[in-house]
């Protein structure tokens, strides 16, 4: 993985979401932290194109966000903060199978894929359920499930662990940890990311520590604390 931003800036009007930034990641599991409002949800979301630069230009793989956006979205995961709102049809298993339909792929490889998925998440037995029935830990592993059915080099959670009780919070962590995708990971739930190789902190829309978790977590507990 090699996601970079060369002077990359967002702005909305006469806010400044993202200040100028110029930045190389290359780490396998990557946290994001900072107050609400402090930029890192735009930032994620400018590493697949969710968020277009106003200035600047972020790269995926080589890949430019911009000017390659479909073939930077095909590997580029992301599983939004309310995973619920991006799962669309009503049974588990046509969702995951939706976007996979989409490219076109025979009904015999989508079918394989599927069950594959599942089978690597344990959750074959939700196949036939309905997705509004899901319990929340149950839609975070579902929605896992129909971003990486797609194959994807990365993958983005936003809040991943967000209003899961302990046995649904521990169940999405380690099935986190046993990921052998990249990933980068928006979280307020610092024990989630104290293992990771890289935490970034966002304050007021700019990058003001970059690091180990427990010099970056020291940092935003300074920012908190004010």
């Amino acid at each position: 993985m090699e996601i970079r931003f060369a002077d990359c800036s967002v702005r909305y009007g006469d806010t400044v979401a993202l200040q100028p930034l110029d930045l190389t990641l290359t780490e396998r599991r990557i946290g994001v932290i900072g107050l609400n409002g402090s930029g890192k949800t735009t930032f994620v979301r400018a590493i697949n194109g969710l968020v277009k630069p106003s200035r600047g230009r972020v790269t995926v793989n080589g890949l430019d966000t911009v000017e390659d956006g479909p073939a930077v979205l095909s590997k580029v995961g992301f599983i939004f903060q309310n995973p619920q709102n991006q799962l669309i049809l009503p049974i588990v298993a046509d969702d995951i199978a939706l976007g996979l339909k989409s490219r076109g792929l025979a009904t015999s490889a989508v079918a394989a894929r599927v069950e594959a998925v599942l089978a690597r998440f344990d959750i074959a037995h939700l196949a036939r359920r309905r997705v509004h029935a899901l319990s929340g830990g149950e839609t975070q592993l579902v929605a896992m499930a129909s971003v990486l059915v797609t194959e994807p080099d990365i993958l983005i959670l936003d809040e991943p662990t967000n209003q899961l009780d302990l046995k649904n919070r521990k169940r999405v962590i380690d099935t986190l940890a046993g990921l052998p995708e990249a990933a980068i990971v928006v979280s307020h739930d610092l024990s989630l990311i104290e293992s990771f190789a890289r935490v970034l902190l966002f304050h007021e829309g700019r990058l003001i520590a970059d690091g180990a978790p427990v010099d970056v977590v020291k940092a935003y507990e300074a920012v908190a604390l004010c």
